[in-house]
């Protein structure tokens, strides 16, 4: 009974960490995309309509800048707009996607860090995000009504990485080129 205090020290920071829960499927698609940590990659639309006209036109590169044994931040530039990173994370009970999104300040913007858990173990390819209830608030805040039932997609194999967005009458697709990577692009709004 004499000295319990290391006992306690280690059981407290036990109990204050949440234990991650992914599955073998989810860890293996993070390391899917963790593989490629440095790398940026060129893109092009496959899916979309008049709703995703400011991606027209303009070079879009996803680049997998940080990496960590739980999370993963991969900036979307789309032209000179440097304001959107994907952040992928483990949870205590699977994978998070949040939409990172920053003025040219850094400052954030009042829709930001949305998206979804996953709610299935997925595939070593493929994740679907259903919208969570922080993001449906925040849409219905900014007059997004039409986004709460978003769903998001991530997909990645030897040759390809894939973003996609899909709700009733929306189907918004990305296909990134894992074969060729590409110049790294600036960093992006609000990250060192």
């Amino acid at each position: 009974m004499k000295n319990r205090a290391p006992f306690l020290i280690a059981a407290t920071a036990f109990l204050a960490a949440p234990a991650l829960a992914t599955s073998s499927e989810q860890d293996s698609f993070f390391a899917n995309i963790a593989a490629h940590c440095g790398k940026a990659f060129e893109g092009k639309i496959t899916a979309g309509d008049s709703a995703d006209s400011a991606f027209s036109g303009k070079k879009l590169v996803m680049h997998v800048r940080e990496c960590s044994d739980n999370e993963l931040k991969i900036p979307f530039h789309v032209g000179e707009d440097h304001s959107r990173t994907w952040v992928i994370t483990k949870t205590a009970t699977g994978l998070r996607l949040k939409h990172d999104h920053r003025h040219e300040d850094g400052s954030e913007d009042k829709v930001t860090m949305y998206g979804g858990d996953t709610d299935s173990n997925g595939t070593a390819q493929w994740q679907s995000f259903p919208v969570d209830a922080y993001s449906i608030n925040n849409f219905k805040e900014n007059g997004l009504a039409q986004s709460v039932t978003n769903v998001w997609h991530v997909g990645i194999n030897d040759d390809t990485y894939v973003y996609r967005l899909t709700r009733e009458n929306r189907d918004f697709k990305v296909d990134f080129d894992l074969s060729k990577p590409v110049a790294l692009p600036p960093t992006p709004w609000g990250h060192e």
